[in-house]
């Protein structure tokens, strides 16, 4: 058998690098200018190895009876890694994935394929000029994993940008987004406010030393009008390699303080990782 060999190409955003996976027979690490952004397992979808994407994929797995198709629209698509899971976990759901790099998104169509029948649709396109074209009340789960390199965007971080998300969810619909910060959590804050303006219910998911402002890392928010299950959710992270914590509520109230909600006018970018962090090669 042919050993699967790395393959580097030139995108619109840069230089990406898929790279075998030497422990497992058809699974792939993408890269985008040497920052990892997906781990996808073509044999076994259902892997999830980076850990705020188990996390992204526990909330998924909480918001309706096993199985249950779901209408979901991905903000970022990278290999696809969380469209395949949503495919094998809930046959029948329909997916709209909307990656602004054309030319990594034909990297993964090329080497990388959905398989038939997936019900996965991918479109080129900034994803806030999509999500405020979307159609109003059209999914059940809004995933919002958008970096430009290691930093999430500054115009998907602002009220505007809650509201135009929230337009587009159904009622009982929940929006999770992967984003990353370090103490003193300005980033995290404002993001908490923000999205706080729009929906009653919030959750936020990341490992303990990272909440401590002990290291730089990832933290999965949670926002819906209806109650998150935050007791399935705290289960679920506890139970991985690498625990998490989901704090909500008073607490995530306490944590938030006296933010504000981002206008446009004053929209960053989440903040650059320390040197090392996110990074491969």
């Amino acid at each position: 058998m042919t050993e699967p060999i790395p393959v580097t190409r030139t995108v619109d955003h840069g230089t990406a690098k898929l790279m075998p996976d030497v422990d497992r027979a058809r699974a792939w690490l993408l890269t985008v200018n040497g920052a990892p952004q997906s781990y996808v397992d073509l044999d076994d979808p259902t892997h999830l190895e980076f850990e705020y994407a188990r996390r992204l994929g526990h909330v998924l797995d909480t918001l309706a009876a096993p199985g249950r198709p779901l209408d979901v629209l991905h903000l970022g698509g990278g290999a696809l890694t969380l469209p395949r899971y949503v495919a094998a976990t809930r046959p029948g759901s329909r997916q709209q994935v909307v990656e602004a790099d054309r030319g990594l998104g034909e990297l993964v169509a090329d080497c990388l394929p959905l398989p038939r029948g997936s019900g996965i649709a991918l479109h080129t396109a900034d994803a806030r000029a999509w999500l405020e074209r979307a159609p109003a009340d059209s999914a059940d789960a809004l995933v919002a994993d958008v970096f430009g390199g290691s930093r999430v965007p500054a115009h998907l971080t602002t009220l505007a940008y809650a509201r135009a998300a929230e337009r587009v969810l159904r009622p009982d619909g929940v929006y999770l987004a992967n984003l990353a910060d370090a103490a003193p959590f300005a980033f995290l804050r404002s993001q908490l406010a923000t999205f706080s303006a729009v929906f009653e219910e919030l959750a936020v998911i990341a490992e303990p030393a990272v909440l401590r402002g002990r290291r730089f890392g990832n933290a999965v928010l949670v926002a819906a009008h209806r109650p998150v299950d935050t007791a399935a959710l705290a289960r679920l992270t506890a139970a991985d390699v690498f625990p998490a914590r989901v704090e909500h509520g008073a607490a995530l109230r306490v944590f938030t303080g006296a933010a504000s909600p981002v206008a446009e006018e004053d929209a960053v970018p989440s903040p650059e990782p320390p040197g090392g962090a996110f990074r491969i090669g």
